[in-house]
């Protein structure tokens, strides 16, 4: 897989390509953000993943995060070092597929780049003729991947999409966290826990709709059915 890593610290730019390229990664390092978009051209081969450092000398590394949604639908997976809930929800809202918080694990890291670069639900995975859900004011078309709200289209990442999915298509039925890290992320890798809350968390507020995914403490998470 080809993977572009963006880092502006030539060190760690170099020891991360050492590991990467151990574990079968072909490693294209771009040391600013303009030469990660750079890289990002429409003719080029394409990359399988893009690890995004947010601490770039040119530019902040979130606008570079929208920069690469608007032209690619390549994953990316942040590398921050801010750690709280609503600079990753950001980071999620900007078109970020999942995050790494520093000082990270180099296993955890494989195992992010591994879940995001795997196809998540496929579009042909819901029952023949359900091609639409509507759930009051939402309504989420299969299979383009595209939701609304009132009209209005809401622009989701594709694991909040996935995620969104799997909950709508049997509303009030509590899914278990394992299951749906094992459905949305195709791992069954305990790590990704945190990722699924940030998910969620996201959702809610771009739906702007707080209460339609209700938490079931100790257990997992449901979609409660708003009024049509």
């Amino acid at each position: 897989m080809r993977l572009l890593l963006v880092e502006d610290d030539n060190h760690v730019a170099a020891a991360l390509s050492a590991v990467l390229a151990r574990h079968g990664f072909e490693v294209t390092h771009a040391r600013s953000g303009e030469e990660a978009l750079q890289a990002l051209v429409p003719e080029s081969d394409g990359f399988g993943v893009v690890l995004l450092d947010l601490g770039l000398p040119d530019q902040d590394g979130y606008e570079v995060c929208g920069k690469i949604r608007k032209r690619t639908s390549t994953p990316v997976i942040m590398v921050t070092a801010r750690a709280d809930v609503r600079s990753r929800i950001h980071g999620l809202n900007l078109g970020a597929d999942d995050y790494v918080v520093k000082p990270y694990d180099t296993g955890e890291l494989l195992a992010r780049i591994h879940a995001v670069s795997r196809r998540s639900v496929p579009d042909d995975a819901a029952a023949p003729g359900d091609t639409a859900l509507k759930l009051g004011p939402v309504h989420i078309e299969l299979p383009n991947r595209q939701v609304t709200v009132d009209g209005l289209v809401v622009q989701l990442t594709r694991k909040e999409f996935d995620l969104l999915a799997l909950l709508a298509q049997r509303p009030g039925v509590v899914f278990r966290r394992e299951q749906i890290i094992s459905e949305v992320w195709r791992t069954s890798w305990e790590g990704t826990g945190r990722t699924l809350e940030v998910h969620v968390a996201s959702l809610r507020s771009k739906l702007r709709m707080p209460a339609l995914i209700e938490t079931v403490r100790g257990v997992g998470y449901r979609l409660v059915a708003p009024a049509s």
